[in-house]
């Protein structure tokens, strides 16, 4: 194979010159000959280390204040040039093969980012004759080694005998360079993404003609929605935000699955909406119980007799540190699949432990969602909105009925509010002094939606007058306001926008309900 053959000469162009003596001393001891571009040729030269400088093999100079220096048909051609088919144009040409790359670029994804750089300073940090010499290599792969970090050097050439370096081991290094290219690339796209002004007047922006995937796998999972489907969990990389479910680390517990991860993400987003000590408790993609009280305690408490049948094998989030008497509730009180808070002090955790299974996430200090783009993934295809950052402004509020609503009901509105947009539609949501009294989910109806409030209200015993009634999206006819009065409904936030809307105002005023129009709908598909 041509992977046999002796290796004569190697390309060096090295912006980061730290192990170039040690290299270059390796490869004359092999009795490798070296060319080098002109930084690197000089450097070598000062240290007695024979070289050709490419310009003085090319008999062609570098140009342009060093932005052409490699780009010539001698040396792209001494790499590509394919062994076993290309021989007699190479010799006809007096084209010097070339077997071995060794190259690292300028370090624009390295700039100092606490310095101001002008845009005209950072093109010119933008190495062009660099990532050409590493893709013609690493294309060549059969024929030609290259080599972008100092590790991959030693662990090859420490190694081989009579100058021989297998396929296995040539393949391997195209693909680091090819890594290490295509990561270079990603760090000037995001250079000039992040420059460009345009972006941030023109909204057009958050979706670009391409949309590149950059994550990593973080870990792979128990299982998928099913048993019999596999599943991992990937994140961005580089660009984790604290606080997230993404970025938490497990203290204890079996391997999660994509469900346990699914709804920890829909608990913690929530419980992140509230300020005093709040609980969220989801099972099968939907919150089952929320509160927000005083002490975390009174919040678990709260939530779990919200709905303590759907709460039983649910995800269970907190926003803040978890004390000894919640995790000793906790334990007492039900079968949970994972506990997720910003902090646990160490006896809190060693309660939980008792139970081996149950799965605690950390998250750290919570921090502003900065996402700006949701992904949904349809049969070949990806559709692709802008997040849901709406933030509770009172003063966009429409107050349209008769009466207006006490200051309680508006907290308890405001409440409900924060929590119907993590229930997939259609959602009617019931609550009462801060804390969830009934949630009908993912019905066809927005009546049928109530229905099951009611049903559910009902079945758990709940005295329900004088509770609000949140709607995701407003009522198309006053049959909802009707169910709602029935079981003792006086307040409801909804986001108006009905062709019936005057109809449903009317009802609300009939049964002496207030009602909030918000302007915004909260669908969650």
């Amino acid at each position: 194979m041509s992977s046999k053959k002796i290796l004569k000469n190697a390309l060096v162009s090295l912006s980061n010159k730290k192990h170039l003596l040690e290299i270059a001393q390796i490869l004359l001891k092999k009795k490798i000959n070296l060319l080098a571009t002109g930084g690197t040729a000089k450097y070598l030269k000062n240290h007695n280390v024979p070289v050709i400088e490419i310009a003085e093999y090319t008999n062609f100079p570098e140009i342009l204040n060093g932005r052409v220096k490699t780009m010539h048909p001698k040396i792209i051609a001494g790499i590509l040039y394919r062994r076993d088919k290309d021989q007699k144009t190479i010799q006809s040409y007096d084209i010097l093969p070339i077997d071995i790359v060794i190259v690292n670029f300028y370090p624009f994804d390295k700039i100092d980012i606490q310095k101001e750089y002008k845009i005209e300073e950072m093109i010119e940090k933008i190495d062009i004759g660099g990532p050409t010499l590493v893709r013609s290599a690493a294309k060549n792969y059969k024929d030609v080694i290259v080599i972008v970090n100092f590790f991959d050097f030693k662990l090859i050439f420490n190694s081989i005998e009579n100058n021989y370096v297998s396929i296995e081991k040539r393949l391997y290094l195209a693909n680091q360079a090819f890594l290490y290219t295509s990561r270079y690339e990603k760090s000037i796209e995001q250079y000039f993404t992040n420059e460009n002004k345009f972006n941030e007047k023109n909204k057009k922006n958050l979706f670009p003609d391409q949309i590149k995937f950059q994550f990593v796998k973080k870990q792979n999972l128990r299982y998928g929605e099913n048993q019999h489907q596999k599943s991992a969990l990937y994140i961005k990389e580089h660009s984790l935000t604290p606080g997230t479910i993404s970025s938490s680390y497990q203290v204890h517990g079996k391997k999660l699955s994509y469900n346990n991860i699914s709804d920890a993400d829909i608990a913690l987003e929530c419980v992140k909406e509230f300020y005093e000590p709040a609980c969220v408790i989801v099972k099968h993609g939907n919150p089952c119980g929320v509160s927000e009280k005083t002490s975390l305690l009174k919040a678990y408490i709260s939530a779990y007799k919200a709905d303590p049948i759907s709460a039983f094998g649910g995800i269970i989030a907190f926003n803040s540190i978890i004390d000894v008497k919640t995790a000793e509730e906790i334990i007492q009180r039900q079968f949970v699949e994972v506990i997720i808070a910003p902090e646990i002090n160490h006896l809190s955790l060693e309660i939980l432990k008792k139970k081996k299974n149950i799965r605690i996430l950390i998250t750290g200090k919570f921090k502003k969602n900065n996402e700006q783009i949701d992904f949904k993934r349809i049969t070949n295809g990806l559709l692709v909105q802008e997040h849901d950052k709406s933030e509770i402004d009172i003063k966009k509020f429409n107050f349209v009925t008769k009466r207006l609503p006490t200051e309680k009901e508006l907290q308890d509105a405001i409440f409900c509010w924060k929590i119907v947009k993590y229930i997939k539609s259609n959602a009617i949501l019931y609550g009462l002094n801060k804390t969830t009294i009934s949630i009908g989910s993912g019905q066809t109806s927005r009546v049928d939606a109530t229905q099951l409030a009611n049903l559910k209200a009902k079945d758990r015993g709940f005295d329900t007058t004088g509770a609000v009634m949140a709607s995701d999206a407003f009522f198309p006819f006053r049959d909802g306001v009707d169910k709602a009065t029935s079981i003792g409904i006086k307040c409801i936030i909804q986001p108006g926008g009905s062709i019936r809307d005057q109809e449903v105002i009317e009802c609300a005023n009939e049964y002496n309900i207030a009602m909030i129009f918000t302007q915004q709908r909260h669908f969650k598909h």
